[in-house]
């Protein structure tokens, strides 16, 4: 059983224009063209087309999508780890609608707001698109479940984590220590198992270097050392770290 291209746009709420697109750069092509030109769809398309809708949601661009798609031939494998995020992301959803009705409940009875009741919910998704270029989308999706799956305490400790590390990156470029040294050298090998523990991330030398040299040409990065000169110790320190 098959159907024609007008019937699937409006089922999956897109338009026969996108589908066309899909199809003619090899994402979506038809199970048959019909003798009146019209494009026809069988199950197994209407089950690629849902994965393609899928990802995106996610925010996805085609050939990243095209890429994850042809890497997993498996549908059914494919959908249920859709399904797992898709969970995933309506337990976060949960949380961020729990987190706003609370700040109103508390504005309408004038009580103080707790921060951490207010951000319950809110990820990290500042830099997805970056990763998803630099990485892939599979890196981005796995760091993003990993993150998603964390209760509220487990990503305060993480944060808390986080944040120690790049105190004590900053206060050991202000106070000169050799990036070569024990104290420096200490601090590198925690910067790398905190890559190390992020699922998602690539591993290796060229991995963690070329993350040192981002740090000092992305001022975003760099604040986090507390400037450039900052971030120019922490690329020493790990450029030693592989010596």
């Amino acid at each position: 059983m098959d159907w024609p291209i007008t019937d699937i746009a409006k089922l999956a709420g897109t338009t026969s224009r996108t589908l066309r697109h899909y199809g003619d750069v090899g994402l979506l092509p038809p199970s048959r063209i019909g003798g009146n030109g019209y494009r026809y769809y069988d199950e197994r398309a209407l089950t690629r087309l849902q994965r393609i809708l899928l990802l995106r949601d996610l925010g996805l661009g085609l050939p990243a999508i095209a890429e994850i798609i042809d890497r997993q031939t498996d549908d059914e494998i494919a959908l249920r780890d859709h399904l797992t995020r898709l969970h995933e992301e309506q337990q976060r959803l949960d949380r961020q609608i729990a987190s706003v009705e609370l700040t109103i409940e508390k504005l309408r009875g004038g009580e103080q707001l707790m921060a951490e009741d207010m951000f319950n919910g809110f990820d990290h998704t500042e830099y997805k698109q970056e990763v998803v270029e630099r990485w892939g989308a599979d890196a981005y999706a796995r760091s993003d479940a990993w993150w998603t799956s964390m209760s509220s305490d487990e990503q305060s400790a993480w944060k808390a984590r986080l944040t120690k590390l790049n105190t004590d990156w900053a206060d050991a470029a202000n106070r000169g220590i050799d990036p070569s040294g024990i104290e420096a050298q200490a601090l590198a090998t925690r910067h790398v198992e905190w890559l190390a523990a992020i699922p998602g991330t690539p591993q290796g030398q060229d991995y963690v270097l070329g993350l040192g040299e981002m740090y000092v040409a992305d001022e975003r990065f760099a604040k986090n050392y507390g400037g450039t000169t900052g971030a120019e110790f922490v690329r020493d320190a790990l450029l030693a770290y592989y010596a």
